[in-house]
């Protein structure tokens, strides 16, 4: 299987991916000549899986999915935390022309029930850990007919599925059109969506992104906070490592700044891929470590717009750039980036080469450098579909243009300076005004570790600003500090009326803010 760059002047770089093309085969194939070389670490157990244990072991999970009756095209849920079988279970899917459902670890057994309805997923795979929140399920789902227990023993345990297949190397004739894999939406702003991904899409991102843009290679070891289910977690912790034949630390628990820090000195990964919150938690964390300690080239942050003084400070702390973005479930991974040694603190950077970006505004015209509107990208990686939603499919993906729902300006360099989603943004006295701006405003004053602002009606029912505010650890600020603080760097119409100080903000589990909560707490 050969894939190929173009590059030409005239035309955006592209990679051209055979019409007959299995994905998970492609990756596989890729290490075929590392097999001794840790392709996975668990963090937690410190245990590795080689490339050809990998190989292996997805071969015969796939054999076994065939063994018990599974046809191409059918689906499964993932629900399993970020362990060595992971990437043997999703692999093992792609193998043999079933299509995976990566589902979020964190959410509620209403919202599991959900995605295995919209889904009709055949069968579950689920960390032992997790199955409490499954338990309510078991026979009310007419559709799902198994359930195997991730890091668990027995029968219906995956290690015995994986045991049970065969060594028949058989793949799946997919071809890169087909139906590959499933990301459901993060819910920033309600109901989650099915997302229908291609086969072409994850070497797209990986070619695009982690290799011309990061410069990902094969002597790196690579950590993400973001989970393996989390579209920006599947690229940086399985895809991009695998296509260059890197080595990924995974981490079972919840990212705490203790246990990232303990990854990055135990394990020396020399990428990191992070949130804004959480490279906001490492700051703050006083038993951080000293830069000497680390051995750090890259890191990278997505979720939300990284506010430019916790950027600047990461970088003088320990060194290294933080290459901030934007991706998306829709796109699979980061479409806009600053470039390392490019970096431009407060922007999101540039088009990743590949894809094509334009801003639109309310009347649908494309805006002037400088002027507000909608993010809208085309690119190879675009999903085909929300599953199950006609309307807002329509709505999301115009044509050959995804709309971001998220608000940009555009300078005469091609750098882009995010503006808040488009539902989020104010109209203050006729003028918009960004949530974002104002909440990396309140970022810089040294008592506030995060703060998110929405739109409140005043009583003559015209929108203001409104804050939510959480303090650092042992550091105190009141209301009128905070509203003198922003006065004192942005024009004054801009500050927020209110202030209303929180033990923290509600998020999905990627770190986004949910804003529609605080909305809701407003009313």
């Amino acid at each position: 299987m050969h894939l190929s760059h173009a590059d030409h002047s005239a035309t955006p770089p592209r990679v051209e991916i055979p019409r007959d093309y299995n994905a998970a085969h492609d990756l596989l194939q890729r290490n075929a000549a590392r097999s001794q070389k840790a392709a996975f670490i668990d963090a937690a157990s410190g245990e590795q899986l080689t490339y050809g244990q990998l190989a292996e072991q997805a071969h015969r999970f796939a054999n076994a999915l065939r063994a018990r009756g599974f046809q191409p095209e059918s689906r499964v849920l993932l629900a399993m935390l970020d362990t060595l079988e992971w990437p043997v279970v999703f692999l093992g899917c792609m193998l043999a022309g079933v299509v995976p459902v990566a589902a979020n670890t964190l959410l509620t057994t209403r919202d599991f029930e959900f995605m295995l309805r919209d889904s009709r997923a055949q069968a579950l795979f689920v960390s032992k850990p997790l199955l409490p929140t499954f338990e309510p399920l078991v026979g009310k789902i007419s559709t799902l007919k198994q359930m195997f227990i991730a890091a668990g023993d027995g029968e219906h345990s995956v290690a015995s599925l994986i045991a049970s297949g065969g060594n028949d190397q058989q793949v799946a004739s997919t071809c890169s059109d087909d139906a590959c894999f499933w990301l459901y939406s993060s819910g920033s702003t309600g109901t989650p969506k099915g997302t229908v991904h291609l086969h072409s899409h994850l070497i797209q991102t990986a070619e695009l992104y982690g290799r011309a843009v990061l410069g990902v290679r094969e002597d790196d070891v690579v950590y993400s906070a973001a989970k393996l289910f989390f579209a920006y977690g599947l690229g940086n912790a399985l895809t991009f490592p695998m296509s260059v034949g890197a080595t990924a630390v995974l981490l079972p628990a919840r990212p705490t700044p203790t246990d990232v820090f303990g990854v990055l000195k135990k394990f020396q990964p020399t990428i990191f891929y992070g949130v804004p919150t959480l490279y906001a938690a490492l700051l703050a964390d006083a038993n951080r470590p000293k830069k000497s300690e680390l051995n750090l080239r890259i890191c990278t942050s997505a979720g939300e717009a990284l506010p430019a003084d916790i950027g600047k400070r990461w970088t003088a702390e320990f060194g290294c750039e933080i290459l901030d973005g934007i991706g998306s479930t829709e796109m699979l991974h980061i479409f806009l980036s600053n470039r390392p040694g490019q970096v431009r603190y407060g922007t999101t950077g540039q088009a990743v080469p590949g894809y094509e970006l334009r801003v639109v505004g309310d009347d649908g015209t494309d805006c002037a450098d400088g002027e507000i509107g909608e993010l809208q990208i085309r690119g190879p990686s675009a999903a085909i579909m929300y599953w199950n939603n006609r309307a807002k499919t329509k709505a999301t993906f115009a044509g050959e243009w995804t709309r971001s729902g998220d608000k940009y300006t555009r300078d005469g360099d091609g750098y882009y300076t995010y503006g808040g989603r488009t539902d989020d943004m104010l109209k203050v006295g006729g003028i918009y005004v960004s949530p974002f701006e104002v909440e990396a405003c309140l970022s810089t004053h040294a008592a506030v570790l995060e703060a998110a602002v929405i739109g409140v009606s005043d009583s003559d029912g015209l929108i203001k600003p409104k804050a939510y505010v959480v303090l650092k650890p042992g550091q105190q600020a009141s209301a009128e500090d905070l509203q003198a603080h922003v006065k004192s760097l942005l024009a004054p119409y801009k500050y927020p009326r209110w202030i209303e100080f929180a033990a923290e903000l509600p998020k999905t589990a990627t770190g986004k803010i949910q804003r529609f909560r605080l909305r809701a707490m407003s009313q």
